[in-house]
């Protein structure tokens, strides 16, 4: 049955208690913004675990931005969606030229949420990789390698809302684990499934950081 959530402090409790079990794996949680820090913050909350972001950005086909045609992240990592590029007439190279753009204002993130922080160690850990809804997939993809490239024991995405058709493939292609509260077959967007899905501003997630990071220090 559809439901939605009041925000995203509510669907981060109901995705908190999808998520009790990897309590016992000491788990770190990896949100990414905007949006999905609020989520995480709830997550990591409920679960006694370290709160810290991973910066991610979409790919947007250039003369239709909002069409991704994949995602880069930190560390380099990069997802190209071959059938989007097909679709717009696009080569590899013409996403590397948009990643390279994009990668400037990825940098620029992570400067102002992080600072001198650096990403936490997630060797051998359980990585709770969080966000406030799963449509395509690009954005998580291209996250779910940067985490995976520091060697966790085990990454989950965690989502409050997810298109099945998504959620499966992300299970199937890329992380050990998604977990969610609603797999819908048909999504839409994301916001559909929230009363209240206001814009996350950067004051909002850096307000979230300094409480979880009181001292500056990593988790």
């Amino acid at each position: 049955m559809r439901m939605r959530f009041r925000d995203r402090e509510e669907a981060g409790r109901m995705l908190a208690e999808r998520l009790r079990d990897t309590r016992g794996e000491s788990p770190v949680v990896l949100a990414l913004p905007r949006g999905g820090v609020p989520v995480g913050d709830e997550v990591a909350r409920a679960l006694g675990a370290p709160l810290e972001v991973l910066v991610a950005r979409k790919l947007g086909v250039p003369w239709r931005p909002e069409l991704g045609m994949g995602a880069i992240a930190e560390g380099g990592a990069l997802y190209v969606n071959a059938e989007v590029l097909a679709y717009a007439d696009l080569t590899n190279e013409d996403a590397l030229a948009v990643a390279r753009q994009e990668s400037r204002e990825l940098a620029r993130r992570v400067r102002l949420y992080r600072g001198e922080r650096p990403l936490p160690d997630v060797r051998g850990r359980t990585v709770l990789l969080v966000d406030d809804g799963l449509a395509t997939g690009g954005t998580a993809r291209a996250a779910a390698r940067a985490v995976l490239a520091r060697g966790p024991r085990r990454l989950v995405l965690a989502v409050p809302v997810a298109a099945a058709e998504t959620a499966e493939a992300l299970r199937r292609e890329e992380v050990d684990e998604v977990v969610t509260v609603q797999e819908p077959e048909r999504l839409g967007a994301v916001g559909l499934w929230y009363e209240d899905f206001h814009q996350v501003d950067d004051e909002e997630v850096l307000a979230l950081l300094t409480h979880a990071h009181p001292t500056g220090a990593s988790p």
